[in-house]
């Protein structure tokens, strides 16, 4: 008996983000292929068969593409060779017949924009463009469940972001936007998306909440350029991901990560969670 994939493809299921797109997959019933680099470490999900991809036009990876009409594309692991993984993906998903990607992309995505990485979400986006492929582009604000990591042992966030603000969103309600998008993907065909939280706000902001939420003070320190790139010396980085850290609060501090989107409420029905919200769902870190 032969057995076929699913025609809904995920990836990034052994992440946070895709994990929890395909969590929730599961849930409401939807059968999925989760397409993992090591199958093994795929979650075991009702509904769920596991093959073996990684962002390589290879004959694997177009194996475990054939049939698919619709994937859920979550972007690579932070790397210098990112956008060729991503370019190499998409070419794998063309020739194997995949009709509609949904991509995982970042606000502000654009040819010369300050934060470097979102350079290679637009660089993605293009790509995929010419392909010929229906897309979807999920342009997701900072993930709000990564702003705790960013408080060190003096208690205290540090980045040249001035008094910018950022539309901070929760990972779950990008998640559980990509699955409405996912569930029934034709009307979203050739759409950008900006994923945002419900305000912006600043570091110091996000520094207070977070302080409120621990118990004990948490502040934001505005560094200068020069003390961002020295504070940061310390962990022995290679100099693009230097960049892509201090990039981000350079981002921040130009406005482009400030505008509030009401596309999760639009496409969901529900706005998104405030950060205060999302703190409560969240383990209090005290370390």
């Amino acid at each position: 008996m032969i057995i076929v994939p699913p025609p809904l493809a995920v990836t990034g299921s052994t992440g946070k983000l895709g994990g929890k797109v395909a969590a929730m997959l599961s849930t409401a019933g939807v059968k999925q292929r989760l397409l993992a680099r090591t199958p093994r470490k795929a979650p075991p999900l009702d509904g769920a068969t596991v093959l073996a991809a990684a962002y390589e036009n290879t004959s694997a990876t177009r194996t475990a593409l054939a049939g698919a009409e619709t994937v859920f594309m979550v972007s690579a692991s932070e790397s210098p060779d990112r956008l060729e993984k991503h370019c190499d993906f998409v070419d794998a998903a063309l020739e194997a017949g995949v009709r509609h990607l949904v991509y995982v992309s970042f606000v502000g995505a654009a040819q010369d924009a300050v934060f470097t990485l979102a350079r290679d979400h637009f660089a993605t986006e293009e790509y995929i463009r010419a392909s010929g492929l229906d897309y979807t582009f999920l342009r997701d604000n900072l993930y709000a469940d990564f702003l705790p990591g960013l408080v060190g042992t003096d208690g205290t966030i540090r980045g040249p972001a001035g008094a910018g603000r950022v539309a901070v969103v929760a990972q779950h309600d990008i998640a559980r936007t990509a699955v409405a998008i996912l569930r029934d993907p034709a009307p979203h065909a050739g759409t950008t998306y900006e994923l945002t939280g419900p305000e912006a706000l600043t570091l110091g902001d996000l520094a207070r909440a977070l302080g409120e939420t621990r118990g004990e003070p948490v502040s934001y320190i505005d560094e200068t350029l020069e003390d961002a790139y020295a504070s940061r010396e310390p962990y022995g980085a290679p100099k693009w991901q230097v960049e892509a850290w201090v990039s981000t609060y350079l981002s921040i501090a130009a406005g482009a990560m400030e505008r509030v989107s009401g596309d999760i409420e639009a496409i969901t029905g529900v706005p998104p969670m405030t950060f205060a919200q999302l703190l409560k769902t969240l383990p209090v870190d005290r370390s």
